[in-house]
């Protein structure tokens, strides 16, 4: 296989050594690799794979003869950067998800499809790529495969989002605010402006820096990117819960017609995702971390006359966000192969 350079802003972000990870248990740990990230970090040693090497700041040479960017850091550095790259020649993989309402960009997720061509394939005049937001890529693998069954009449999705899924200030925060409940202290409120700990909440404080809403419409956006048109509308709504990593789904779906239960479990089961079939075994963000796959337990309104059958189902699954979101970057980035077959900046 030809030797890729490629760079990592935002290297030193929570999803960025979820990315190196990734990297370096793929076909692409053999690439030269350049980290990258704010000034602040410069300096840090860091490795990807066997390879050990040291987080730069970003300058007007970062992006030379780079094949692949990955932007794992916040939607400011994708921002002030991307472009830099773009003109450098590097294709563009945008894991902040900053880009992905700029126009010809490309939100995407190599697993989905079950055999159907896509809408829309990236080509050399794509200017990026946006690997889709792990909760939008769980949720879609889930309704897909349901799709496989029975077509599916409704679907609605109570989405868990952990404090990893807003970096680490946001895990600080959620981690300073437990110690100082138990400790009868006040409580610190730059992120949430709003009590996380111990909390759900649908919606944060006025000065909060981060929005549950721009999650909630971004997770919207990318699942129906992803499906164009293939599944059905999902209702969506986030809840911030006080859990450092992990997502967790609550999903209700109706089908069209009645099917054996047996159908839906043959249909969920299968590559990317696990059927938890035993009840001691409960999916939850604790169990999916570390799991390459979306973990789902399947529940059924079962008909009274015949209990094989079922049309309402109730999934509860869970997922390892910055795992799934780094794997499926890496994957779009082997799919990105074709258009850099020697390797080198074209």
């Amino acid at each position: 296989m030809p030797v890729y350079k490629i760079a990592i802003a935002g290297a030193s972000s929570l999803l960025g050594r979820e990315l190196k990870e990734a990297l370096g248990d793929s076909p692409l740990a053999g690439a030269k690799f350049a980290l990258l990230d704010e000034a602040d970090a410069q300096g840090q040693l860091d490795q990807v794979g066997d390879e050990v090497t040291v987080v730069q700041a970003i300058d007007a040479d970062s992006f030379e003869r780079t094949d692949f960017t990955f932007f794992a850091g916040t939607e400011a550095l994708t921002r002030k950067h991307w472009r830099q790259a773009l003109r450098a020649g590097s294709t563009v993989l945008d894991l902040s998800g900053a880009l992905d309402r700029e126009p010809g960009v490309l939100v995407r997720a190599p697993w989905l499809g079950s055999g159907e061509p896509v809408a829309a394939t990236a080509d050399l005049f794509t200017p990026a790529v946006v690997p889709a937001h792990p909760a939008a890529l769980a949720l879609a693998l889930v309704l897909e495969r349901l799709q496989l069954a029975a077509a599916v009449r409704f679907a609605a999705a109570t989405v868990l989002e952990p404090a990893s899924a807003f970096g680490r200030a946001a895990m600080d925060e959620l981690h300073q605010q437990t110690v100082s409940l138990l400790s009868f202290q006040g409580l610190p409120r730059l992120t949430y402006d709003a009590q996380a700990a111990y909390n759900l909440l649908s919606g944060l404080g006025e000065s909060a820096t981060i929005s549950l809403g721009e999650e909630e419409a971004r997770i919207r956006r990318h699942y129906e990117a992803l499906g164009d048109g293939r599944w059905p509308a999902l209702a969506i709504q986030v809840i911030l819960a006080p859990v450092f990593h992990g997502h967790a789904f609550s999903i209700a779906v109706e089908l069209e017609r009645m099917v054996e239960i047996s159908a839906l479990e043959e249909a969920l089961g299968g590559e990317h995702v696990d059927l938890v079939l035993e009840d001691t075994d409960s999916p939850s963000n604790l169990a999916a971390t570390g799991q390459n796959d979306v973990l789902v337990r399947l529940r059924t309104e079962k008909d009274g006359r015949n209990p094989n059958l079922a049309t309402r189902l109730f999934l509860w699954a869970a997922s390892d966000n910055l795992r799934l979101h780094a794997q499926n970057a890496v994957e779009c980035a082997l799919d990105l192969r074709r258009l850099r077959p020697a390797g080198t900046v074209q």
